[in-house]
């Protein structure tokens, strides 16, 4: 039976090799995924081991707030005095103390360079290189407190060399220039992360303006003195608050929290994908094996008739799967390297700044996986066809008997029916209260229903586009809708892998139109004021408090707002405040009224609150909280206003004051302003937006910055879009197999229609449109089912009522694309046909 089942491979040669790139393109992209995050991982441990190795101990303060966006929490400084103390500690070579804070590079174009999610940092420079994690590669230190030095992938994305002059916002405006380019542990930089690094001076004045403070000191040890041992002499001189660590524990702090914060949650986003991929590919693979097991009916049946059991046929029929997947998962994980590579590049065109360099990290345990599921994949996807093989009766080698099941079993309809009720029901159950696993069991459930009852919906879906076709192409149409519905399973498995890849796309389409949509409604709602001043960046811009007070200044300016804030402690819970200079403003300048209370008692050591977090926290107007802040000062705070809940002012509103004198470097985020009266908006846009510019704003209305507040799912989008691509390509090399197995099932058919008359033209055309059929068939049902569950994950996640959006362009789109790619699908199959000799496909047995 091997051997029968070995030369049966090679004899279908189209067949086996269709099937093959099928489990090659789904264990490819998953070992790729796989091969990217080992990579990351190893390259960010060697790149934080590398930059720390020079460094022994680092002293720095035990205050912290974990702000989970990225290696580094918030912390408080150190006085600059401790540095001289340290220096007279035995054991010890070389102290620097180092300010780290927020500092944006501007580029030729008069736009602050990175930010969208990255941080932009700004520091000094440190004069011992085995302490400077950054290496300098052109030009030279900088020695005056308005020289810099910038990384090179900074330097390369603002176009500013050596000897060029610029501006850096930290974030007050300060005129610089470039007299260095360093690289980060020979990388460009920290990921995307830029740097710009003043003198020690320079940094204290521009970056943090405290002369007397450093932000963290660094350590070198003389030879032969051990880390940890000056780490326990450096722990012992240190006053209460401040902490010291070795280099190397900084490196695996560094190394968990981009795992945390960046490697985990890239991992989980391109597996899901893989998972998306290897769906589309078992699908692909059972119906490729169900239409090959039917198409050799009679050579099964001849087996069986000449003494080969019912245990020996399924042998051959799993052997052939095995085979198969052995192969082409070998070839699937050797080209999942360069997978890995092109999924790097694909990061980095969307903006995702530049990742680690280094080679790639091939661990044998995930490359294993991968190879196995592949094998699985296949093994499972056969299962059903190796089934089906066994059941054939000797006899059937004597006519043309159906290994196939053509119609639809009361039994199978009753299980989707159920399946389908009992999806609609969890989804909606998981809609509209924050849980996420009934919308998930909910969806596996629909899609299940959907894959079993898809040969229900294919003969009207086929009537009405035939009779559509039909107007167009006359009797060839008509052939076309009899061949997509001759079989309605086979049409319909045909077309399932199509279903889930457009299904997933339209998910993703619906719930970011949805998402788009209810921010957009929610800014809109809470921007009451005239024109707001924004970061144009996304997760990363910060204005300095200089910008509100220029603009009040304004003779076109009736008022200005500015809202700032960041981490702190509430109560021992991280939380993010939100802080105002002035909040008896807040009502004339922005519209906002407290529902209880008065923003006008909101000073010195009072606070307010939203509804919702006044809520969850039991508080009311004169209930107290502790609010610890990042210099590890607490205080005790009393609630004087609650105020409906707004994106702006988030869930806790403190006096600016209170903020500033915490904060080592206060910044704002958003500046309000009122126009004053008689002024056009128009007018009084024009007269700030110079002030903007200079401070690294922009100048918006309610309509602009919610836009802005969409722009990350904008980039999620594009993202998922270009990973998906794989999974309909997948499907689409489904139809095109099937099709290429129906032409050679269909030989004796075609060369009669031939006989009598059809052309190789009139051929081209039927398959053409069946294959239309299908895919259009594929793409309808997909749309249906990844809008419902798109506007069910958007309903879940986003409880506060309103926003759901359809978008029909973006979906009508799909469809149109799902057509055409039938068409596409069906090409080559279709010239195959049509080449055909007539008299060669009569006599064909």
């Amino acid at each position: 039976m091997i051997r029968i089942t070995l030369v049966s491979l090679w004899a279908r040669r189209r067949r086996l090799v269709g099937t093959t790139v099928a489990v090659f393109l789904g264990v490819a992209f998953l070992a790729g995924t796989l091969v990217l995050g080992d990579t990351l991982s190893a390259n960010f441990d060697r790149l934080f081991a590398e930059v720390s190795s020079g460094t022994d101990v680092v002293v720095r303060s035990s205050s912290v707030i974990d702000t989970d966006d990225g290696p580094d929490d918030a912390r408080g400084a150190l006085a600059e005095s401790l540095v001289a103390e340290l220096s007279d500690i035995d054991g010890v070579a070389d102290v620097e103390g180092q300010v780290v804070g927020y500092g944006a590079l501007v580029g030729q174009d008069g736009d602050p360079v990175g930010g969208n999610g990255p941080p932009r940092l700004a520091g000094s420079w440190i004069a011992d290189p085995a302490l400077n994690p950054y290496e300098l590669v052109e030009g030279r230190a900088p020695e005056t407190p308005d020289e810099v030095v910038v990384n090179r992938g900074a330097a390369e994305l603002a176009e500013v060399g050596v000897g060029d002059t610029t501006l850096v916002q930290t974030p007050e405006p300060v005129e610089v220039t470039v007299v260095g380019i360093a690289t980060f542990g020979g990388a460009d930089g920290l990921g995307p992360t830029t740097w710009t690094a003043f003198t020690l001076e320079g940094a204290q004045e521009h970056v943090t303006g405290r002369p007397d403070e450093v932000s963290t000191i660094l350590l070198r040890a003389d030879e032969g003195v051990a880390s940890d041992e000056l780490r326990s002499r450096v722990d012992r001189a240190l006053p209460d608050g401040v902490e010291a660590i070795t280099g190397g524990d900084l490196a695996d702090e560094r190394t968990e929290g981009i795992s945390a914060t960046f490697l985990d949650m890239l991992r989980t986003f391109l597996v899901v994908f893989a998972g998306i991929a290897l769906v589309v590919t078992t699908l692909s693979i059972a119906n490729t094996f169900s239409i090959t097991v039917a198409q050799r009916t009679r050579e099964l049946a001849l087996v069986r008739a000449v003494g080969g059991s019912r245990r020996q046929l399924r042998r051959a029929v799993t052997v052939e799967a095995l085979g198969i997947g052995v192969v082409a998962s070998a070839l699937g994980v050797a080209a999942g390297v360069g997978v890995a590579s092109l999924l790097k590049l694909v990061f980095a065109t969307f903006g995702f700044g530049a990742l680690p360099d280094g080679g790639l990290e091939l661990r044998p345990l995930s490359l294993l996986a991968a190879f196995v599921v592949g094998i699985v994949v296949t093994f499972v996807a056969a299962r059903s066809a190796a089934r089906r093989a066994a059941r054939l009766a000797p006899v059937e080698a004597m006519r043309d008997a159906a290994a196939e099941p053509r119609g639809m079993g009361l039994r199978r309809r009753l299980v989707g029916a159920a399946l389908m009720v009992a999806g609609v029901a969890i989804t909606l159950v998981g809609a509209g209260s924050d849980a996420v696993l009934p919308t998930g069991v909910g969806a596996l459930l629909l899609t299940a229903a959907v894959l079993v009852l898809a040969p229900v919906g294919l003969s009207p879906v086929a009537s009405v586009l035939g009779t559509g076709l039909r107007r167009l192409k006359g009797v060839d149409a008509v052939l076309a809708e009899e061949n997509a519905r001759r079989n309605p399973r086979r049409s319909a498995s045909t077309a399932t892998a199509l279903v889930i890849g457009v299904a997933v796309v339209a998910l993703f389409t619906v719930f970011a139109a949805s998402m788009k949509t209810a921010l957009a409604d929610q800014v809109g709602d809470d921007m009451r004021a005239d024109l707001v001043v924004a970061s144009p960046s996304f997760g990363g811009g910060q204005l300095s408090p200089e910008l509100a007070v220029e603009l009040a200044d304004l003779d076109e300016v009736d008022g200005v707002v500015a809202l700032g804030g960041g981490p702190a402690l509430v109560d021992g819970e991280s939380t993010t405040l939100t802080s105002v200079d002035d909040a008896t403003r807040l009502t004339p300048v922005g519209g906002l009224a407290a529902s209880d209370g008065s923003f006008d008692d909101i000073s010195g050591s009072a606070v307010a609150v939203s509804e919702d977090r006044a809520e969850d926290e039991g508080w009311s107007v004169g209930s107290t909280a502790e609010l610890t802040f990042v210099d590890g000062t607490t205080e005790t705070v009393t609630v004087e206003a609650v105020y409906p809940d707004n994106s702006l002012l988030g869930g806790i509103l403190v006096p600016g004051e209170m903020w500033t004198e915490h904060t080592v470097q206060p910044t704002d985020a958003n500046v309000l302003v009122d126009v004053a009266s008689g002024t056009s908006t128009g007018d009084a846009r024009s007269a700030i937006a110079p002030i903007a510019d200079r401070h690294g704003g922009d100048v918006q209305d309610g309509d602009e910055l919610a836009d802005t507040a969409g722009q990350g799912l904008d980039l999620m989008l594009g993202v998922v879009y270009v990973l998906l691509a794989l999974a309909v390509i997948i499907a689409l090399l489904g139809i095109g197999n099937t099709l290429s197995l129906a032409v050679h099932e269909r030989r004796r058919e075609l060369g009669l229609l031939r006989a009598v008359g059809q052309t190789r033209r009139q051929v081209r055309s039927v398959l053409r449109m069946e294959s239309v059929i299908v895919a259009v068939f594929g793409t309808v049902v997909g749309l249906a089912l990844g809008s419902y569950l798109g506007w069910a994950l958007f309903a879940t996640v986003w409880t506060e009522g309103g926003g759901f959006t359809l978008p029909v362009t973006r979906l009508a789109i799909i469809a149109i694309m799902g057509a055409l790619a039938g068409v596409l699908a069906a090409s080559r199959p279709a010239r195959r046909a049509a080449k055909t000799p007539i008299l060669d496909a009569i006599a064909t047995q």
